[in-house]
């Protein structure tokens, strides 16, 4: 099914959701962006699958429980297509297990389907430039669930090596990544524009041997800078 066709430049966005209302909402809400177009919708993870590779969307809203084939089997196969799409996976508080396996296979972050509008088109617009979109209602907790489970620390360095090597600001973004904010509300939060935020962000990850924002946020956690 597709939807919106614009021009080459507007950011091109496929949903996958088995509930029709989601969608529904979801297209209305992007229609609006002026930026982004919904180029089609799949009603389980095959059909996105199967979508992905007539359309070549930039972004693709994933959602985790879905039939004929689940989220999580879909974003694999997604994310090794060439060229693969960004992916971001659609939750609820309840999937916080799913979440975890959606971003070891290579999705690009999580949002919670309750998110409102503004959250909505900033979480498409980050994902489309490969910032990680880590929902701020969900990510502690994720992140609190894979401290439990004994998930190992980042880098190669002690946390508190890695953490000396950074300045305030640096350790400020750090703190922030942990809460799951994009580079737009780092941005607001430090009153800062979105390119210095990507440079301090690229200098966090770099200074500390995090490979992602999902790897850094977890390093914020385990050294205290974000409860």
């Amino acid at each position: 099914m597709t939807d919106d066709q614009g021009t080459g430049s507007a950011i091109r966005v496929l949903l996958a959701d088995d509930e029709q209302m989601i969608r529904h909402g979801v297209r209305l809400i992007l229609r609006h962006a002026g930026d982004i177009e919904v180029v089609g919708e799949a009603v389980n993870g095959a059909d996105a699958v199967r979508l992905a590779a007539e359309y070549r969307p930039d972004v693709v809203l994933l959602d985790i429980r879905m039939p004929v084939l689940d989220g999580i089997a879909a974003v694999e196969r997604l994310t090794g297509a060439e060229p693969a799409p960004q992916v971001v996976m659609l939750t609820t508080f309840g999937d916080e297990d799913n979440v975890i396996r959606a971003l070891a296979a290579g999705a690009t972050g999580f949002l919670l389907k309750d998110e409102g509008p503004q959250e909505l088109i900033g979480a498409v617009r980050s994902a489309a430039t490969g910032d990680a979109v880590l929902s701020p209602g969900v990510t502690g907790t994720v992140i609190r669930r894979m401290l439990r489970g004994g998930a190992p620390a980042t880098g190669t360095a002690e946390p508190d090596r890695r953490l000396a090597s950074l300045t305030a600001r640096e350790r400020e973004v750090l703190a922030m990544l942990g809460e799951g904010l994009s580079n737009l509300d780092i941005g607001k939060r430090l009153a800062i524009g979105v390119g210095t935020v990507k440079t301090h962000v690229r200098a966090v990850l770099d200074k500390t041997g995090s490979d992602s924002r999902v790897q850094a946020a977890l390093l914020a956690h385990q050294t205290g800078l974000t409860a």
